[in-house]
Parts: structure tokens; C-alpha cells; sequence
């Protein structure tokens, strides 16, 4: 009962916070974390310790069901090109690159244990760069590609993931055996995905003239399709994200505007309730994990995250300027592979490179972290690893979502000509 208490207590700290955060014209991801940091080192505030699997259950088929459901499909098969490098290609990139500089720079890091590490920091959070840079006025292409990114780019970090942990646990990597594992993971995921999608279409056709039945399917289908893929082992995430893919065209074809519009009233509700959860909860786990740390390694631990973090942007701003290149170079081409519209301008460039903000999915595959190996003994490094994960989200999410912003409004300023594009 004391939970569940606290729980509507934070709630209301969230709505209120986000409306003040609207009336002074700040971004509320980062008030919300603040807010969530002091309220964890109140005196006798109790901790609330995140279940990682009930934290991915409750909060990623939602958001990412919606964010498929409203991304612009075409738009999303324009870019298509741009947000699988992002999705797939960087996050492996990056993954390796944070294990890199861990595994030189921070004491008692083995190779596994740094993959482990860059693992968990390999994905973005679009939920974070979308609430930061909300009525700033992206251009179309800019959004879609934040949020196609996400749909992917989940799925890609828990797989590399789950085989970072496994060579730690003394698992043999096989590379070309992960790679056959990975895309049987996103394979299987699409089918069930597409399967999902048949049979709640089927479900909402049935039901259309009942408004509250149809709505409610649509609220109950993503953790359903989630669960059933993770239950045969497939990726969750493409499942859920295919689903909103399916059920978005669907609906734009076959239902009355009075569901569309009643539901999505709905549906900004929950996104509403969620993203605003996760961002208070965020601050929440900082003084918490703090205690797990020697008080003497806390600011070296806390330099070595913001050495990541700065590694981590400069990888990300590197690949996006490159992917830029190569698709001018395929686009100036005789076979012309891609179309204009395509095209990454200077200004989309900069914003999508500096929105490679962490969030609620780093830090729950990092407290997700078994405690002990096979062998009995504890896991290595566990404590130290979530320190830094949970650091690295603060660094980005509030050190990049403070300075976003300015950087939009200063490329708008010199950019006009670019601010208008939108494919």
C-alpha cells in the first residue's frame, strides 16, 4: 500500500511539474529529473527499486505501439536508408566503441564486461529527444527519422545486449552465429508482429460500431503482441512495432473519424502519464544507485561517464554527417539508389546528431543485470556498470536536452532556408 501511495504521490508531482515546465517554457524531461534526483535524497523517502521486465513490459509497447501508429509510413520508407545505418549500424558501432574506451580507461574492466557496459548505452531515447525539442519546429524528416529510429533501435541494443552477458557468464561469441540469432530475432519478430496485426484488424472490424471495445483492443493488443513474442524468443519491440505499422494503416482506411479522434484522445493520455513516469523515475534511481558505489569512487566513476558520454555523441555526430555523404554520393550516382527527398540537409544533420539522448531502456537492461553468474559468484563490476549507465543518462538527457534547443533556434537563425523543409 505504501508503493502504491507513493506512486500516485509521483503522479501528481508529474502533472504538476509538467504544467509549470509548460508555463515557463522549459523542457519537462529535465525538470521531472531533476525533481525525481531531490525527491530520492529526501530523508526517509523510501526507495523504489525498478523491476526491469515490468519496467520494459509497462512502458515500451505503449510508447513504441503509438510512435509506430503515428509516424508517417511513407516518410519512414523515404528515410528508410538513414534509419536502419542509426538503428542497426550505429548502435553496434557505438557499442563497440564504449567498450573500447571503458576497457582503457576504467580499472578492472575486462573486454566482455565493457561490451556489457556499451551494450546497454548503444541505443537512444527519441521519447526524450522528441519531448525536449517539442514545438521547436522540426522539419518532417527530422521527426520521423528521431522516431523511426527508435522503433528499431531497441531491438538491436538488447539483442547485442543479451550476448554481451553471455560472454561474461563464460558463453562462447560466434559472430556469425549471433548475426544468424539476430536476424532470426528481428524475423521472428516482424511475423508475429504482422500476425498481431491481421488479428486485431480482424477484432476491430468486427467491433467497429462499439467505440469502447474497439479503443480498448487497441489499449490491451501491444503488451499481448509483446509478450507473445518474447515468449517464442523473437524480438518484442519489432513485434509491437510492426503491430502499430499494420494497425495505423488500417485505420486510416476502415474506421470512423469519431473512433480515431476518441482514441487518440486516449492514447496522448497514457503517452502523457508514461513519459512523464519514466523521467521522474530516472532522477529517482541516482541516489540509489549512489549508495552502491565507494564514496571515494564516485567522482572518478562519474568522470569516466562523462567521457563516454562525450564519445558516445562524438561517434554519433560522425556517423550522421558520413551518412549524409554517402547519401549525397548515392543520390549523384547514375543509378540514382535513393530519391532527393532523402536527403539530409546540414541542419537535420546537426539536430538528429545531438538528440542521441540514453533513457528508460538503458537503465533497465542495466539494473537488469543478474546478480550472480552461473558459478554462483557475483557478477562483476554490476554495481559500478549501473552507476555509470545511470550517470550517462543524466549527462545526456539533461546536458543535451538543455543546449538542444539553443542549437535548433541557432540553426534556424542561420539557416532559414533549411527550416522550412519537409519533405
Amino acid at each position: 500500500m505504501e508503493n502504491y501511495s507513493i506512486v500516485l504521490l509521483l503522479l501528481g508531482i508529474m502533472m504538476a511539474l509538467s504544467a509549470v515546465a509548460d508555463r515557463i517554457k522549459l523542457s519537462s524531461p529535465i525538470i521531472l529529473i531533476v525533481a525525481g534526483i531531490g525527491l530520492g535524497f529526501i530523508p526517509g523517502m523510501p526507495p523504489i527499486e525498478l523491476n526491469p521486465e515490468i519496467i520494459l513490459l509497462l512502458f515500451l509497447p505503449p510508447l513504441l505501439y503509438d510512435a509506430a501508429f503515428n509516424i508517417s509510413f511513407k516518410s519512414f520508407r523515404v528515410n528508410s536508408n538513414t534509419i536502419a545505418t542509426l538503428a542497426v549500424g550505429l548502435v553496434f558501432l557505438t557499442a563497440t566503441g564504449i567498450a573500447a574506451l571503458a576497457y582503457s580507461f576504467i580499472p578492472g574492466m575486462n573486454w566482455p564486461l565493457a561490451f556489457v557496459l556499451g551494450a546497454i548505452l548503444s541505443a537512444t531515447d527519441a521519447v526524450a529527444a522528441i519531448s525536449i525539442t517539442k514545438g521547436l519546429g522540426l522539419s518532417h524528416t527530422t521527426t520521423t527519422i528521431l522516431e523511426g529510429e527508435s522503433l528499431v533501435n531497441d531491438a538491436s541494443a538488447l539483442v547485442a545486449y543479451r550476448f554481451a552477458v553471455a560472454a561474461v557468464t563464460g558463453s562462447a561469441f560466434v559472430i556469425w552465429k549471433a548475426s544468424l540469432i539476430f536476424l532470426g530475432l528481428m524475423a521472428g519478430g516482424v511475423l508475429i508482429g504482422l500476425l498481431a496485426g491481421k488479428m486485431l484488424g480482424f477484432i476491430l472490424r468486427t467491433v467497429r460500431e462499439n467505440s469502447l471495445v474497439a479503443i480498448s483492443f487497441t489499449l490491451l493488443a501491444p503488451f499481448i503482441t509483446y509478450l507473445v513474442a518474447e515468449e517464442f524468443h523473437v524480438s518484442g519491440v519489432i513485434a509491437v512495432v510492426m503491430l502499430g505499422l499494420s494497425i495505423s494503416r488500417l485505420s486510416a482506411m476502415r474506421f470512423p473519424e469519431s473512433i480515431r479522434h476518441q482514441s487518440k484522445n486516449i492514447w496522448d493520455i497514457i503517452i502523457f502519464l508514461l513519459n512523464g513516469f519514466i523521467f521522474i523515475l530516472i532522477g529517482l534511481e541516482f541516489p540509489i544507485v549512489i549508495k552502491s558505489i565507494g564514496k571515494g569512487m564516485i567522482w572518478p566513476y562519474i568522470g569516466y561517464a562523462l567521457l563516454i558520454t562525450i564519445a558516445a555523441l562524438v561517434l554519433r555526430m560522425a556517423r550522421v554527417f558520413l551518412q549524409k555523404v554517402n547519401l549525397q554520393k548515392a543520390f549523384s550516382s547514375q543509378k540514382r539508389r535513393i530519391t532527393e527527398a532523402a536527403l539530409l540537409t546540414f541542419q537535420e544533420c546537426m539536430i538528429i546528431g545531438w538528440s542521441g539522448m540514453r533513457g528508460i531502456v538503458s537503465l533497465a537492461i542495466a539494473i537488469g543485470l543478474p546478480k550472480e553468474l552461473k558459478n554462483g559468484e557475483p557478477f562483476p563490476m554490476r554495481a559500478e556498470i549501473i552507476f555509470i549507465s545511470t550517470v550517462v543518462v543524466l549527462f545526456t538527457i539533461v546536458g543535451q536536452g538543455l543546449t538542444l534547443p539553443w542549437i535548433v533556434r541557432q540553426l534556424k537563425a542561420k539557416h532559414p532556408e533549411q527550416a522550412v523543409k519537409t519533405h
